[in-house]
């Protein structure tokens, strides 16, 4: 990496022991699969906890990839960035995985070390019972799950002045 380059981590969530509960975890693998780029941190954030605080510290850009219950179609994707992201993560407890990530953000923001860009990718869980391999809906959501958080990065990138572009 070099020294000027825009630090930013896509962060998986989810236990893949229970279906579409893994979908953030089966995103950040097929995210990382087809990622080149050795300035973005991929990590597996498991069912996510105050640990990643200082993984995540003071970065540019974040992406969290996790299940996301709003009540829509099974597979649904939707992307909350920035102030979105911070308002579903206060008011909204759809998952076990956003409340530990909500604690995350409010922890990063008052030691003032907020990502600059964040950005939620949730997708609608069908099932959440034991398996290893997400819902028919849910894996058929993951590639464009996947190239959400691929446009993302790059608008983020694209926003950085050309000395600080990887």
């Amino acid at each position: 990496m070099t020294s000027n380059a825009k630090s930013i981590a896509v962060v998986g969530i989810g236990n893949s022991l229970l279906t579409d509960d893994g979908a953030g975890i089966h995103t950040l693998e097929r995210f990382a699969e087809g990622n080149s780029d050795d300035t973005i941190d991929c990590i597996d954030g498991g069912t996510v906890g105050l640990a990643l605080l200082d993984r995540l510290a003071g970065l540019d850009g974040l992406v969290a990839l996790d299940a996301m219950k709003l009540g829509k179609a099974p597979g649904s994707v939707t992307v909350l960035q920035d102030e979105d992201m911070d308002s579903h993560l206060r008011r909204q407890k759809g998952s076990v995985h956003e409340v530990g990530l909500s604690d995350l953000m409010d922890a990063l923001r008052l030691r003032g070390e907020l990502p600059c860009h964040r950005a939620l990718i949730g997708i609608e869980p069908a099932d959440m019972d034991w398996g290893t391999e997400p819902t028919e809906p849910v894996a058929a959501a993951v590639p464009e799950a996947v190239a959400l958080a691929e446009d993302l990065v790059r608008s983020w990138r694209d926003d950085a002045p050309p000395e600080a572009r990887a």
